[in-house]
């Protein structure tokens, strides 16, 4: 059984980007590869940027429980998306490499 995460409504996408977000810089900071990450951000940002604002205009998927708040004609849980994602896969990946290196 899934935990119902909804009873927090509209920021309840905004509580899991958090959360994740706090889990990715937890990760980072131990690896040491917080500049690694903000690179790697940097450099995907525009692109992720772009297609989120695609696939939200052409509506191939509309997001429920958000602020509503929107920046750049994206939704501010979006922009955290674009940024907690790469953060958490750069802080496994280093996480990892450092554990079996």
């Amino acid at each position: 059984m899934r935990p119902d995460i909804s009873v927090f409504g509209r920021y309840t996408y905004l509580l899991t980007e958090v959360v994740w977000g706090t889990v990715a810089l937890g990760l980072l900071a131990r690896a040491g590869a917080l500049r690694r990450a903000a690179a790697t951000v940097l450099a995907l940002y525009p692109i992720a940027y772009v297609w989120d604002w695609y696939t939200l205009e052409v509506g191939v998927f509309d997001i429920k429980l958000r602020t509503g708040r929107e920046l750049f004609g994206i939704p501010v849980e979006e922009h955290l998306f674009m940024i907690v994602v790469p953060s958490l896969v750069v802080g496994i990946h280093e996480t990892l490499h450092d554990r079996w290196s």
